[in-house]
C-alpha cells in the first residue's frame, strides 16, 4: 500500500507555518491516541502516521527534502532525511510528547511508553553523523557500503541493563513503577493537579539494586561496531540517509538513536553532474569538424564513439540518450550532454601559416551563418528549458 501525501495526512496545505504544523499534528495526535483508542490497530496506525508526516515537515531540511523527491527521499534504509517509517510508539512518545501537553492524565510528557497504563520513561540513544564518500558509478548504480563506527553500545557483561549479573532491579517506592508523580494543589481556582517525571528513578520506574562495574549502571560503553548501508542509485551530494536504529545504543536497553549518513560526491576526472545529466566538454580541430571525424568519449563507466559530422559548429551540443543518472525516485534516467569546442592553435610554425594564409579567401572559410545555425543562447534555451 502506498504511503499518503503528508500533507494530506496533517491536512494542511504546504505553505502550513510551524504552528499550523503543530496545531494539526496535535489534533489529530489525540485523536487517535492509544489511550483514548485502546486496541484499536486502525488509530494506531493513524497515529504513527501522523507522527511521521509531523517528523519530516516541521523540520525545513527534511521537508524540503519530501517537497524535492517525495517519500522515495525519506523513509527505511534506502530513503533520506530521517522520516518516520521505522517509528515505533516509543520514537513517536519520546520525540513529541510534549506535543499533548496535558491532554492525556494531567500531563503526558514527552519520552515516556504507555504500557499497562504506566507512562515509564524510554530511554533513547542520540543520533550519529557521518560523510560517505562515492564515487559517479557508485551514484549511478546504487552501492552497499560497510562503516565502522566508534559509539556506545550495549554493556556486555550485563548485557545492556545496567545491573549486575544475578541482581536486577526493584520498583521504584516513590512513583510505584509509574515513572510520574502526580501533586495536588489548592488553588483560588480549586484543586490543580500536575505531573511530572519521578526524580528517584529518573522515570524509568525500576531502580537498579546493583549496579554494574563496567557500565557504573549506565547499560552502555564506547565500543566499535560495524553497519552496511543500502545507497539507491540516483543520490546526490548533500543528501542525507537514515538508517533507523543504528545510531548510539540507549541506556538500560532503551531506544538507540539513528545513523545519518550524507553523501559526498567525489569529483569525476571528466564528467560534470548537472541534476541528473552529465556534461562533457569535447575539443576537436577545425580540420575535423570540417571534414568529420568519429571520437571517443567518456561514460560513467566505459567509453563510447560518436560521430562528428562534416561542417560541425563549435558551440552544438551532442546528446547521448539514456547515459547519465537515474533518478532517485525512478522516473527516467539522464543524458550526457557533449558541448563540441572547435579548438584553434595557439601557435603555429611558418609552413601552417602559409597554407592557412592560401585558404584564409576561399568562399568556404568565411563565416555564413543560417537560420539553422542557432546562436549560443538559443541552444542553452533548448537544451535546460
Amino acid at each position: 500500500m502506498s504511503k499518503r501525501d503528508y500533507y494530506d495526512v496533517l491536512g494542511v496545505s504546504k505553505n502550513a507555518t510551524a504552528d499550523e504544523l503543530k496545531k494539526a499534528y496535535r489534533k489529530l495526535a489525540i485523536k487517535y491516541h492509544p489511550d483514548k483508542n485502546p486496541g484499536n490497530s486502525e488509530a494506531e496506525e493513524k497515529f504513527k502516521e501522523a507522527a511521521e508526516a509531523y517528523e519530516v515537515l516541521r523540520d525545513p531540511q527534511k521537508k524540503a527534502r519530501y517537497d524535492q523527491y517525495g517519500h522515495a527521499g525519506m523513509s527505511g534504509s534506502a530513503g533520506f532525511g530521517g522520516g518516520g517509517g521505522g517509528m515505533s510508539m516509543d520514537d513517536i512518545f519520546s520525540h513529541f510528547g510534549d506535543i499533548f501537553g496535558g491532554a492525556f492524565g494531567g500531563g503526558f510528557s514527552g519520552g515516556f511508553s504507555s504500557q499497562g497504563g504506566r507512562r515509564t520513561r524510554v530511554n533513547r540513544g542520540s543520533n550519529l553523523r557521518v560523510k560517505v564518500k562515492l564515487t559517479l558509478s557508485e551514484i549511478a548504480h546504487g552501492v552497499e557500503k560497510k562503516i565502522k563506527l566508534k559509539k556506545y553500545v550495549p554493556c556486555e557483561p550485563c548485557n545492556g541493563t545496567g545491573a549486575e549479573r544475578g541482581s536486577g532491579k526493584s520498583t521504584c517506592t516513590t512513583c510505584n513503577g509509574h515513572g510520574q508523580v502526580r501533586q495536588v494543589t489548592n488553588t483560588f481556582l480549586g484543586q490543580m493537579q500536575t505531573t511530572s517525571t519521578c526524580p528517584t528513578c529518573n522515570g524509568e520506574g525500576e531502580i537498579i539494586t546493583n549496579k554494574c562495574n563496567a557500565c557504573h549502571g549506565n547499560g552502555i560503553v564506547k565500543g566499535d561496531d560495524v553497519v552496511s548501508i543500502k545507497i539507491p542509485a540516483g543520490v546526490a551530494e548533500g543528501m542525507q540517509l537514515s538508517v533507523s536504529g543504528k545510531g548510539n545504543a540507549a541506556a538500560r536497553g532503551g531506544v538507540p538513536g539513528d545513523l545519518l549518513v550524507q553523501i559526498v560526491e567525489e569529483e569525476h576526472p571528466e564528467l560534470i553532474r548537472d541534476e541528473n545529466n552529465l556534461l562533457y566538454d569535447l575539443y576537436i580541430s577545425f580540420i575535423d569538424a570540417a571534414l568529420g571525424t568519429s571520437i571517443e568519449v567518456p561514460t560513467i563507466d566505459s567509453k563510447a564513439r560518436i560521430k562528428i559530422a562534416p561542417g560541425t559548429q563549435g558551440g552544438k551540443v551532442l546528446r547521448l540518450k539514456g547515459k547519465g543518472i537515474p533518478d532517485v525516485n525512478g522516473y527516467g534516467r539522464g543524458d550526457i550532454l557533449v558541448n563540441v569546442n572547435i579548438w584553434t592553435p595557439k601557435s603555429l610554425s611558418k609552413e601552417e601559416s602559409e597554407m592557412l594564409e592560401k585558404l584564409k579567401d576561399s568562399p568556404n572559410f568565411k563565416p555564413s551563418p543560417t537560420s539553422k545555425d542557432k546562436s549560443y543562447f538559443d541552444r542553452m534555451r533548448e537544451f535546460f528549458s
